[in-house]
């Protein structure tokens, strides 16, 4: 993280002949907003005296109550790369604050740090990997959108085979020049669907850059004539794009999860941490998962967790233990997929594990066989549950948890939950294909 002040984004911004600044931030959603600013008002906005109107952002205040600041955070300047290089372009994220100086409470970014600090006051800080999914579809004369692709490619397939590839390669390049670590990229399972791991580092900068992320993935990908999409299934019969999240606790400059003497490698705080996130994720369900769209991906047959389980020896259930050991160390919560706000799934992922933790909520046995080859009543017989199979199934499940909706905080809690319940209604009201061809001709 880069330990900017306000002299040197000055200095930076004139030496690098940078002319526009995007403030940006997100709403609760996870969708990304900017005011753009040139470089005669950076300044101001330094001094945190750039305001807006947050009345007309997706779950933040009524018109009433509307004039919001925008404070940048000096570590997130960023250059974009493939803007001009004259008059260039550059950005920073932003908390959002009351006119009184106070937090605003519906910002994403503070329910996570508000996360982060009741780990901190813990002793711990809290490390994440995400591995970020996503599909490169063709575009129309009109270079809109459109889920058709010629390739055929499967799991690390390598072009020619791999269309994808070139673009692939320049995200990848593009990401480096912003200062990211790339892990690995690959193609994926599905057709015209990849993966781009990121680095592990701490959660509010995991949080941004898978942020920054998909901005970038999604404009050098229309710079290839493609469209970058990171709905989790877009497309029938194959698999659909998930964001698995890799997680571990460091105390004292340690990863905590670590135990040499037991036989998976975990210690103690990794299995109540695995505990708190079996209990809570269904209520965390319609944040990991936020979309309608999102529960045709967490279906059998497709690699998608669909049953509440952890393993140290298989990739079915919802929780991994991955092989790597030592410092090392991980959880992986397999269930996330790239629409979700990462601020919001970070927090209760975070929150969900701590209260693992704090109230030593010890885990079923873990499950080392192939759960979708189960009967259900062997499921049954080991008190496997399943995640919501449906949106409105996974609100409910949220309006149930109570522990789940004060990490969010009540005024996030309540606008997301009235937000979803407006998507899930809208989306009942369809009549689709699926149900033409079904039952138009039969009845």
């Amino acid at each position: 993280m880069k330990n900017y002040s306000k002299l040197d984004i000055l200095r930076l911004v004139e030496d690098e002949d940078v002319e526009f600044i995007r403030l940006q931030f997100t709403d609760i959603l996870g969708n990304l907003k900017n005011i753009a600013i040139t470089s005669s008002q950076l300044e101001r906005a330094l001094d945190n005296r750039c305001m807006f109107d947050g009345s007309s952002i997706e779950g933040f205040v009524g018109i009433e109550e509307s004039d919001m600041f925008l404070y940048p955070d000096l570590s997130t300047l960023e250059i974009f790369p493939w803007r001009p290089q004259q008059g260039k372009v550059a950005r920073m994220l932003c908390d959002i604050y009351r006119p009184n100086g106070m937090p605003f409470e519906g910002d994403p970014r503070y329910v996570l740090k508000r996360a982060i600090q009741h780990a901190a006051d813990m002793g711990y800080t809290f490390n994440v990997g995400p591995e970020c999914e996503f599909f490169l579809f063709n575009t129309d004369e009109n270079t809109l959108p459109t889920t058709n692709t010629l390739e055929q490619a499967s799991y690390f397939d390598v072009g020619p085979l791999d269309y994808g590839e070139n673009a692939r390669r320049d995200m990848v390049l593009t990401l480096e020049d912003m200062g990211f670590v790339i892990e690995a990229s690959h193609h994926e399972t599905a057709p015209a669907q990849h993966e781009i791991d990121l680095n592990y580092e701490e959660a509010l900068a995991a949080a941004d850059d898978i942020i920054t992320f998909k901005l970038a993935v999604k404009t050098i990908a229309r710079r290839h004539g493609l469209h970058a999409s990171f709905m989790p299934k877009p497309k029938f019969g194959v698999n659909g794009s998930g964001m698995h999240i890799n997680m571990s606790l460091n105390r004292d400059g340690k990863n905590i999860f670590y135990d040499r003497k037991d036989p998976n490698g975990l210690s103690k705080e990794a299995y109540y941490f695995i505990g708190g996130l079996m209990k809570h994720i269904k209520g965390m369900a319609a944040i990991t998962n936020p979309l309608v769209n999102s529960y045709k991906r967490l279906v059998p047959g497709y690699e998608a967790p669909v049953y509440i389980a952890w393993s140290a020896t298989n990739r079915s259930p919802l929780i991994r233990i991955p092989a790597s050991a030592g410092e090392n160390t991980r959880i992986e919560l397999r269930s996330p997929d790239p629409s979700a706000n990462p601020y919001l799934t970070l927090a209760v992922c975070l929150m969900a594990g701590l209260d693992g933790i704090e109230n030593k909520i010890e885990p079923p046995a873990g499950v080392d066989c192939n759960i979708f080859k189960m009967t259900e009543e062997e499921r049954y017989k080991l008190n496997i549950d399943r995640l919501p199979g449906t949106l409105i199934e996974a609100v409910e499940e949220l309006e149930k948890d109570d522990y789940i909706k004060s990490v969010l905080g009540e005024h996030v809690a309540e606008k997301y939950i009235a937000a979803k319940r407006d998507e899930w209604n809208r989306y009942r009201l369809q009549v689709t294909d699926w149900e033409i061809q079904e039952y138009l001709y039969k009845i």
